[in-house]
């Protein structure tokens, strides 16, 4: 196992704001959070991080966990920072509170989970995308990740984000996958003190609210929200909800420059 590299957004937002570190779910890019980190770049200076051999992230053949994920995050920010992250993005969060809870001031998971799928379903995915490409997952990605109504109303950001997945990496999404199979934070919950608050999708038939639950009611310091209108991936779902969301939960945690809070 190894840190692999990972590319990170510029931040947006007001100079001497506190900083927010958003991540992405497998197969996304740093389109799925552009229009909610507009919104939050009000209050926030907001810098997005995409996975290995997604977006700008260079690919990767070497294996990594979830763990090393959140290491090569720690590492690629100096300052102190609030993090959300969507499913796969928010394990790595979950691993920030435990593996650097100096670093973190409070995680926000959205649609996420302290153990997704079993593990041989994760194998089976990866196996199909090294078989076949990630192409061979489209279709089926494009049911669990949007709500209803998505495609109709947010066509371009839906077909630009199904274009992301087919465009990443082969190896590197199989490599995540891989990662996922071993991702179990269950037993290690009680131990984050880092405030956390799971969100989850009104929709989300991936990571229901049972598993949002599972994550408030295992850390020391934790709530849940629910996103209307949201399924797996909340953001492009619901930008504006998810990014209230996100701003309610971050509010009264001590973060500077968090001096109004918006309905």
């Amino acid at each position: 196992m190894t840190v692999p590299r990972i590319a990170t957004t510029t931040p947006i937002g007001p100079v001497h704001a506190p900083l927010l570190v958003v991540g992405c779910s497998l197969g996304t890019s740093a389109l799925l959070w552009h229009k909610s980190a507009e919104i939050l770049s009000s209050d926030f200076r907001v810098s997005t991080w995409e996975l290995p051999g997604h977006g700008a992230s260079p690919a990767t053949r070497e294996g990594f966990s979830v763990a090393d994920l959140a290491d090569a995050v720690a590492a690629s920010y100096t300052e102190k920072f609030a993090y959300a992250g969507v499913s796969l993005g928010g394990a790595v969060g979950l691993e920030l509170a435990l593996r650097h809870p100096q670093r973190v001031s409070a995680v926000v998971t959205v649609c996420s989970a302290a153990r997704f799928a079993e593990p041989q379903a994760w194998h089976e995915r990866a196996q199909t995308v090294r078989a076949s490409g990630t192409g061979a997952v489209v279709a089926q990605s494009a049911q669990r990740w949007f709500a209803p109504d998505t495609m109709a109303r947010f066509p371009d950001v839906a077909g630009r984000l199904l274009h992301a997945l087919r465009d990443a990496d082969d190896e590197s999404y199989a490599l995540c996958c891989d990662a996922l199979a071993e991702f179990d934070m269950r037993g290690l919950l009680s131990t984050i003190a880092v405030p956390v608050t799971a969100a989850f999708g009104a929709h989300d038939a991936v990571t229901p609210e049972e598993a949002s639950r599972e994550i408030a009611d295992g850390v020391t310091n934790g709530r849940v929200i629910e996103i209307a209108g949201a399924s797996h991936l909340a953001p492009a779902d619901s930008p504006e909800p998810t990014a209230v969301a996100v701003r309610n939960a971050l509010a009264g945690q001590g973060l500077e420059g968090m001096t109004h809070e918006h309905s």
